[in-house]
């Protein structure tokens, strides 16, 4: 899906850290103990991404991920976590929109491309799960999101597959976002609401399990921009992540250190957040 470029965009780009010494900083973050060993100070070319020996077993799950641009953070390492878990993943995050909520004039045309997008990829992917992360433009009444919800539970119930609703982390109300902040606070409250009368046919997964509640705390690991996470965070959401679908699904995990030091450490969504 394309950027809205009326909306919020991402940050200049700024220097690239070497992916040999933050994919060791990821496996501390994610709970893998000791530093990888033999990368030295490589560069990008010497930096080995072939896939772990462990027996990887194909589970039949397919997940399609949508959100906004902090979904977008979170994709590249959700991608491999759940690769090497054995599910198929396809990313339908949107940097400056991603909402299915038809709130007002702004954000209306952003849901309908959402909804374009899901009905394209509910048709070439297949999904068997759709995940939806709460978006900063889930903007609208708390009946106008508790019915966007539903509506996308009815699609996705219609393409034979669950829906799996997850709170946004914690980020800071900036000016941009301040009049909306009404909306910001009730989203999940109505994705809730959603699950709950959906008997059983929709998920909600409240994130502050991992994040807390305080964008400003070291637990919620927010970039610089106090919204999006590095690479870091984003990884620490996958391993969360996978692991509450891998309850709900019956697979096991892969273990951080058969994704963690993988190619999507040097993808360019860091660089322009600024991440270092």
């Amino acid at each position: 899906m394309q950027t809205n470029t009326n909306l919020r965009g991402s940050t200049s780009p700024l220097r690239r850290r070497r992916p040999a010494v933050v994919a060791a900083v990821l496996l501390g973050t994610v709970g893998v103990g000791g530093a990888l060993t033999g990368c030295g100070n490589a560069d990008v070319s010497g930096v080995s991404t072939a896939p772990s020996t462990s027996a990887k077993h194909e589970t039949g799950k397919r997940v399609l991920w949508l959100g906004d641009s902090i979904a977008g953070a979170e994709a590249p390492p959700l991608g491999a976590a759940l690769k090497a878990s054995g599910v198929e993943f396809e990313n339908l995050s949107s940097d400056g929109g991603g909402t299915v909520v038809e709130g007002d004039k702004m954000t209306a045309p952003i849901a309908e491309s959402t909804w374009q997008g899901l009905n394209r990829a509910i048709s070439s992917f297949h999904p068997n799960v759709i995940a939806y992360q709460v978006t900063t433009y889930d903007w609208g009444t708390r009946q106008q999101q508790r019915a966007s919800y539903e509506k996308l539970a009815k699609a996705a119930q219609d393409a034979g597959a669950e829906l799996v609703i997850v709170s946004a982390p914690p980020y800071k109300v900036d000016d941009f976002y301040k009049k909306y902040e009404g909306a910001i606070k009730s989203a999940p409250k109505a994705a809730e609401e959603a699950a709950r009368n959906s008997g059983g046919k929709v998920r909600f997964l409240d994130a502050s399990a991992l994040w807390g509640t305080d964008s400003s705390a070291a637990k919620a690991q927010r970039s610089t921009d106090g919204i999006h996470s590095c690479q870091q965070g984003s990884a620490a959401f996958a391993k969360w992540f996978t692991e509450q679908l891998g309850k709900t699904y019956g697979f096991t995990p892969a273990a951080p250190d058969q994704w963690a030091k993988g190619s999507w450490v040097s993808d360019q969504r860091f660089a322009k957040l600024g991440c270092s």
